[in-house]
């Protein structure tokens, strides 16, 4: 339940900062639903951890200023196996939710084909660490940039196939065990989304 309602939250975050409430504003908005890749490509210093990869459900709210210009919010939780020193520690599980906002610009002269370029910020939250019994693992709260690249295959007027890559900078301060070690964890993972999307 606390995952669902932080990612409710986001969602009406992303709607309270896209535009302003009126009349019609609905047409300015594109809803995706689809899959998530979760590819961490993690680095520890000093101490070397390995992260899953993960797939999940994700939401992408995207709002258009203009047919080329938009914003857009990408929503998901993943929950990942955590290891240090080449697998000899096992960390447990850490979920994180990891709601990015990337200001994109699409070309929409090659017809039902939309390809786009976007940059933004991530801010990524660790809401809950599930370590083994006799540990304890805090992970601190992350700011970072992110890229994309993608395209909408607009099906008509309304709904869209959607395919698309970011690349999001996510670094972690671990403390084990009240702080007796520490790691500076760069996750910095690939999302890998595929989706439905609908245009009001």
């Amino acid at each position: 339940m606390r995952k669902l309602g932080v990612a409710a939250m986001a969602a009406a975050a992303a709607l309270a900062f896209a535009a302003p409430a009126q009349a019609g504003v609905l047409d300015n908005f594109q809803f995706k639903l689809g899959v998530s890749g979760v590819l961490p490509d993690e680095e520890g210093d000093p101490i070397p951890v390995e992260i899953s990869d993960e797939w999940v459900p994700s939401l992408q709210i995207e709002y258009f200023f203009t047919d080329n210009i938009s914003a857009e919010l990408l929503c998901c939780v993943a929950t990942h196996e955590v290891t240090a020193a080449n697998g000899a520690v096992d960390l447990g599980e850490v979920t994180h939710f990891p709601p990015t906002v990337t200001l994109k610009y699409r070309w929409t002269d090659f017809g039902q084909f939309q390809p786009y370029l976007g940059a933004g910020l991530n801010y990524t939250a660790f809401i809950d660490s599930e370590p083994p019994a006799g540990l304890s693992v805090d992970y601190e709260e992350s700011f970072g940039g992110a890229l994309q690249a993608g395209f909408d295959y607009r099906l008509d007027d309304h709904w869209a196939l959607n395919v698309d890559v970011r690349r999001i900078w996510i670094t972690t301060d671990v403390s084990i065990n009240g702080g007796a070690i520490t790691d500076e964890v760069d996750i910095n993972p690939f999302v890998v989304s595929a989706s439905v999307g609908y245009r009001f």
